[in-house]
């Protein structure tokens, strides 16, 4: 019976097999707010949240653009907080109350303290973060660094999978999914792929 309940699991929580790619999310985003470059909703690299303030992680999502050049629009209305250069890349970021959006590397056509509103035109994307050209949105939430994707849609339900079941059940699935890996966040604060 217990063999039969956690055979049925996945197909209950995941519905048939055949999920999105693991690198796509949906194009709908939340009220406010919208992907920063135009085209394809392509994740290059997801947000992985660090263990601790300081540890390694990728603290936001790099998403593909079409080129170098490019438009780079405001993910949300607000008020440019800062348009310039860190270190050696052109970075924007916009406030909206307690939440802090970061784009790089964008060469801004803004200036701090001007009001923009969701989907303007805020700079010009350069290259050099990927290999491909894209865009790193990063988020703060009240000074903690959350999924971008809570925002642009694209998290999918957590989900476990059992490690015994046949090939046969697992086709059509994630190569993630198939070896016996589950996605996962926790509050809003995570977001990785976490092998079993």
């Amino acid at each position: 019976m217990r063999r039969a309940v956690l055979t049925l699991l996945p197909l209950l929580v995941l519905g048939t097999p055949g999920s999105p790619a693991a690198g796509t999310a949906p194009a709908t985003a939340a009220a406010g707010w919208t992907w920063p470059v135009d085209g394809p909703r392509i994740v290059e690299r997801p947000f992985l949240a660090p263990a601790t303030p300081y540890a390694a992680g990728h603290r936001g999502a790099d998403l593909a653009a079409a080129s170098a050049g490019v438009e780079v629009r405001a993910a949300t209305s607000g008020i440019v907080h800062f348009a310039g250069v860190v270190v050696d890349r052109p970075v924007i970021t916009v406030r909206t109350g307690q939440v802090l959006a970061t784009v790089e590397p964008v060469t801004p056509v803004v200036a701090a303290g001007e009001r923009v509103e969701a989907g303007q035109v805020i700079g010009t994307l350069e290259p050099g973060h990927c290999a491909r050209p894209c865009v790193h949105l990063g988020v703060r939430l009240a000074g903690e660094y959350v999924s971008p994707l809570l925002y642009l849609g694209g998290l999918q339900r957590a989900v476990l999978l059992p490690l015994d079941l046949p090939a046969a059940q697992t086709r059509g699935w994630g190569r993630a999914q198939a070896r016996g890996c589950a996605v996962r966040y926790t509050e809003a604060r995570r977001s990785a792929l976490t092998c079993v």
